[in-house]
């Protein structure tokens, strides 16, 4: 049985580069997700079991809210301390992050919808587990 729980995030400083997109943690560490993400239109669906880290800018681009999605591994202590959130979800549920960004489990795999007619900042899902790591960027259909 776990003792994590969801928990809610703050705002984290957020930079874009050509390199990949690195997030300032509220207690100074930096974590950095290698790479330009990949475009996927108005959805993403993960692998089954993968870490995933959702991060939703604001309009400007320079800060958003990073949340991890089912991660029993790190301990509330430390996710309050970043700023970063998490939600836990079981199959089936769903949870809205952000206006117009939902994330639903089903079957270990995580899906994440944007509604663009509400969301007005970039959506980004980072998919990673030991073997490497996937991103991509949830773009309106056509873009």
């Amino acid at each position: 049985m776990s003792n994590r729980s969801d928990v809610p995030p703050d705002t984290l400083s957020v930079e874009l580069s050509e390199d990949g997109i690195a997030v300032e943690y509220l207690d100074g560490r930096t974590a950095f997700y290698h790479g330009v993400p990949a475009k996927a239109e108005e959805r993403v669906r993960t692998a089954p079991g993968k870490d995933t880290h959702v991060l939703i800018t604001d309009s400007t681009e320079t800060s958003g809210i990073l949340v991890y999605v089912n991660d029993l591994r790190t301990h509330d202590d430390i996710i309050e301390e970043s700023g970063v959130g998490r939600v836990i979800l079981t199959d089936g549920e769903e949870d809205e992050l952000f206006p117009g960004v939902t994330v639903r489990d089903h079957q270990m795999r995580v899906e994440v919808d944007v509604d663009f007619s509400v969301a007005d900042g970039r959506v980004f899902v980072f998919e990673e587990d030991e073997m490497g790591e996937r991103s991509y960027e949830i773009v309106p259909e056509g873009a």
